[in-house]
Order: C-alpha cells, then sequence, then structure tokens
C-alpha cells in the first residue's frame, strides 16, 4: 500500500483507533456517569444503545450523499461529531441530554464510515480488502489500550472526564494532519457522478440481496459470541467466572491474529472472494464442534479459532466485495451492508434473550445456524464475483476514464475549448 494516499490512510485509521475508544468510554465509566446523570445503569444503558439508533437513523443516507459530494467532507463531518459527543456527553447533567449526544456519537459512526470506507478502496484500488481490514485493527487497537487509560485515571483520583478529552485531543490533531492529505475524490469524479440508482442496474439486485442479508448475518454471527462467550463458558463448559472472562482475551487475540493473516494474504495476492467462504467455514466447524463437545479445552480452542475466522476482518472482507461489485456506489454500498448490520445488532439481542431463557447453550446452536446460512451466502458471493484479471483490468481501465475526465474538465482544457 505505498502510494501517495498513504499519509491519509494513516490518518484515516487513527479516526478508528478514537473511534473503539469511544465504543467503549460509556460503558467504562458507568459509575461516574451514573452519579453525574442522576440514573441507575438502566439508564446508562438507554445512552448506550442511542449510539446505535444514530448510526442507523444516518448510515445510509450518508453514503449516498458521499457519493454524490466526495469522501473528505464526511470524514471530516463525522469528526466534528465526535469531538461534540467527547465534550458534550461529560457536560450532559440529564440522562435526556446525554441520550442526545449519544445519537450524535452514532451519526459521527456513519459520517465516518460513509467517507472512510469508499475513501480507502479508492486509495488502493488493488488491495481493498487490505486497505478495510487494517480498519479493524485500529479498532481493536483503540479498545485494548482504552481500559488502561481508565484504569491509571482511576487509580490517581483523576477526573474520568480525561479519557474523553484524551480522544477528543487525538481526534483534533488528526483533524489538522487530514487538513493537507490528498483524498482520492478527484481521480474518481467520474464515478462519483454516476447516479446513484446504479446499485439497481443490469439485473443485479440478487446480488443486493445476497450483500445485504451477509452483512446481517456476519455481524449478527460475531456479535452473539463476544457478548455471551463468558456466560457460555461458565454455565456450560464449566469455567470459573474468572477463567470465563479470560475467553474474551483468546477471542481478541484471535481476532487481532485474523486481521493480521488475512492482511498478509491480500498482499501475496489471494482473493477476497477466495478468503470468504474459508473464514465462513471455519467458523462453522468452529461452532459446530463447541455445541457438540462443550468442555473447558474446548471453549478456549473455539474462543481463539472464532475469534480468527468471524471477528478478525470477515465483515470488512465483504463489505470490500460489494464496493467492487458495484464501483459506482461505493458510498451507497457501505450505507446498505452496515444497515444491515446495524439491524442485527438490535433484533439478535432480541432472539438471544428469548433463547437464554431455555438455555445458554442454545444459543450457540443458533448461532451455527446463522453460521451455516453465512457460509451458503459467501459461497454464492464468491462464485459471482469476477475473476483478478477481469478485476484488475476493470479498475485500471475506470482510473484511466476518471483521469482522462479530469484532465478535459482542467482550466487549460476548457480555456483551449473557449479558444
Amino acid at each position: 500500500m505505498h502510494n501517495r494516499f498513504l499519509p491519509t490512510a494513516l490518518g484515516l485509521y487513527l479516526n478508528y483507533l478514537v473511534h473503539g475508544m469511544g465504543v467503549l468510554l460509556i460503558a467504562l465509566n458507568m459509575p461516574p456517569l451514573m452519579q453525574q446523570w442522576h440514573t441507575n445503569a438502566a439508564g446508562v444503558s438507554v445512552v448506550v444503545a442511542s449510539l446505535g439508533i444514530g448510526r442507523l437513523a444516518a448510515l445510509l443516507l450518508a453514503g449516498v450523499l458521499s457519493d454524490r459530494f466526495g469522501r473528505k467532507p464526511f470524514v471530516y463531518l463525522g469528526m466534528l461529531c465526535y469531538l461534540g459527543f467527547f465534550v458534550g456527553i461529560v457536560s450532559a447533567s440529564s440522562v435526556g441530554v446525554a441520550f442526545a449526544f449519544g445519537l450524535l456519537a452514532g451519526v459521527a459512526n456513519s459520517l465516518l464510515d460513509a467517507g472512510t470506507y469508499p475513501a480507502l478502496m479508492e486509495s488502493f484500488p488493488h488491495t481493498p480488502g487490505t486497505a478495510l481490514i487494517v480498519v479493524k485493527a485500529f479498532v481493536s487497537a483503540g479498545q485494548f489500550l482504552l481500559p488502561f487509560l481508565v484504569g491509571a485515571l482511576a487509580l490517581s483520583h483523576a477526573w474520568f472526564g480525561w479519557s474523553f478529552m484524551a480522544a477528543a485531543a487525538v481526534m483534533l490533531l488528526n483533524a489538522l494532519w487530514l487538513l493537507r492529505r490528498p483524498f482520492p475524490d478527484r481521480h474518481y469524479a467520474a464515478a462519483a457522478r454516476t447516479p446513484a440508482s446504479a446499485l439497481a442496474a443490469k439485473g443485479q439486485l440478487g446480488d443486493i440481496l445476497c450483500f445485504t442479508l451477509y452483512g446481517y448475518i456476519s455481524m449478527a454471527t460475531f456479535w452473539l459470541v463476544s457478548q455471551w462467550l463468558a456466560q457460555y463458558g461458565m454455565t456450560v463448559a464449566g469455567l470459573a467466572w474468572d477463567s470465563a472472562l479470560r475467553l474474551l482475551s483468546l477471542y481478541t487475540v484471535g481476532s487481532l491474529c485474523g486481521v493480521l493473516v488475512t492482511a498478509v494474504l491480500a498482499d501475496k495476492r489471494v482473493r477476497s472472494a477466495t478468503l470468504l467462504p474459508w473464514y465462513n467455514a471455519i467458523s462453522v466447524l468452529a461452532l459446530l464442534t463447541v455445541c457438540l463437545w462443550p468442555g473447558p479445552v474446548t471453549v478456549r480452542l473455539f474462543a481463539l479459532v472464532f475469534g480468527f475466522s468471524a471477528a478478525g476482518g470477515v465483515v470488512q472482507l465483504g463489505l470490500g466485495l460489494m464496493a467492487q461489485r458495484f464501483p459506482d456506489a461505493r458510498g451507497k454500498a457501505t450505507g446498505i451492508y452496515y444497515s444491515a448490520g446495524s439491524v442485527a445488532t438490535f433484533t439478535v439481542p432480541l432472539v438471544a434473550a428469548k433463547l437464554s431463557q431455555t438455555s445458554i447453550a442454545s444459543i450457540l446452536w443458533f448461532d451455527l445456524l446463522l453460521a451455516a446460512a453465512g457460509l451458503l451466502l459467501a459461497g454464492v458471493i464468491s462464485l459471482r464475483q469476477p475473476s483478478r484479471k477481469a478485476a484488475d483490468k476493470k479498475t485500471r481501465l475506470r482510473q484511466s476514464e476518471a483521469v482522462s475526465v479530469e484532465q478535459n474538465s482542467s482550466p487549460s482544457a476548457e480555456k483551449l475549448r473557449a479558444d
């Protein structure tokens, strides 16, 4: 990924390190926030839910507008909204005000996604899968670092809000860094002028449906495990609670290994369309094994393997393939794909809560069914993707056409035409 957009990509990735922190900031600072907002844990949970509501409400529209107006404005709007959230949430004195700032954080996430994911794919058109998977690594890094910062503030009896201010400071400095960095918008001007309805052209509605369903299922599959793994380890596998909690550490290690391995394979020109079914097949086998033999050793191995296959960037691989399939509407594709994932985070918890009343084991059996459906969809998506040679040829042709359009619309060209 050595080209002139590399410094831009570094700034875009750094935003997602801050985003990774932002997702957990409220949860890790729950006691002081409960006191400040004059509420209980349920009230704080409502504020946490507002992030998801704000994201879902804005994502599709932000993606459509990103295709029309370019990527950089939406990256900066997202950063501005996040700054408002970091400052506002620690200034709020009630749950209602905090809820409003939570909605703002959800909108910020949508704006960043709509600008960042297409920009990364357009910056590195030959390795879009790798470019997107690195986002996952930065999110995980932010979530890994934040507990140490919160813990250090608590031990030193410092104001809890410094963790929010630290995130805001990093994002503000990053905004200054990105100010003079080039974005690929101009080189893709021709594509950006294509009508947003291009997604539905050429009889590709079947592809849209497959990717939308995969966006939902891939998010649901790893979300269920991330939320219920510790409980499963304790009640089904017979682990002590502290050992069950360490399953989440194994899960995180597996996901980071997945990011690294996928990035290396993509760099060696292994196609995302090839990796997607394999990762889904590994997830299915891992879930089937732990459901049939839920022992202490098995559940530990499962946490590592499943983190590798299901949480190591497979969601980003699916998005990259969808954007390649619809290159004229990358922003809209991002909006549709991640909107489906956001719906999963609302609906799947309701199913899991119902199943938990029967048994915790039934939740992973349900996840196995979802993973099997995901494997089927991944196979269909893979078979419908063009070959590497054809995709590269199409990318080079589109870049050449876009640069030609840009040159013809330059001031000198306008002058020539006027003369």
